[in-house]
């Protein structure tokens, strides 16, 4: 969908600043102070419903489909154009995350891409390789039968590749982020402490999976920090 046809797209919608936009309503559009910044709250339904279950989302998740919000906002890519993408999250962090999306905006973050994860079968893999930026998706943490945050939409994965996921030992995940797993550089799309993309999850109090011992996962911020 263009950008521009964005806001043609709920009727009757919500106008206001992002920061007074109650997560709990079923359907929110909003264009604020911050110039060109849009975005949707959506219930999961039609399409995008079917297009999820049996493979983001199936029964026995630790979070129904009826409690999950398609967020559909406006970015930066990393050519400088201004796109649209779609996220899905927890309803209850909705609210939280047009408002990081809205920040990383106004700063001019660069996303490489933000596409649901059905779009690659579900695959966290797929989807990282991709350079995806994600939320929810119906998974274990890798290599455990514990829900990941993911499985309850209060987890993203912001340019996976630029943002890689590094252990001790050096095994860098996805491969194609093994440049970047030296975090002396600065490149675009990249997050460190204290950066404007930092700052914007932390002031809705979301926790960087950089700033985890040993293990490091460059890409990942959640609700309640794992």
């Amino acid at each position: 969908m263009k950008v521009a046809t964005l806001a043609a797209v709920v009727a009757g919608a919500l106008w206001g600043a992002p920061a007074g936009v109650s997560s709990g309503s079923p359907d929110a559009q909003a264009r604020d102070n911050v110039k060109g910044f849009e975005f949707q709250i959506r219930e999961i339904k039609g399409k995008t419903r079917d297009r999820m279950t049996g493979v983001s989302w199936r029964p026995g998740c630790p979070v129904d489909i009826d409690n999950l919000r398609l967020i559909r906002t406006t970015f930066w890519d990393f050519d400088g154009h201004r796109e649209t993408g779609s996220i899905v999250v927890h309803e209850g962090e909705a609210g939280e995350i047009v408002r990081v999306f809205r920040s990383l905006y106004r700063h001019k973050f660069k996303i490489r891409r933000m596409q649901l994860i059905d779009r690659y079968n579900g695959s966290d893999h797929a989807s990282m390789n991709a350079d995806n930026t994600s939320g929810f998706n119906c998974r274990y943490v890798a290599g455990t039968s514990n829900w990941s945050q993911h499985a309850y939409g209060r987890a993203i994965d912001l340019n996976p590749i630029e943002n890689p996921y590094v252990t001790p030992s050096g095994h860098v995940s996805p491969p194609a982020g093994q440049p970047y797993a030296d975090r002396s550089r600065h490149d675009k799309g990249m997050v460190h402490g204290g950066d404007h993309a930092y700052r914007a999850f932390a002031q809705e109090d979301w926790k960087w999976g950089g700033d985890w011992s040993g293990t490091k996962d460059y890409q990942h911020f959640s609700r309640n920090g794992s």
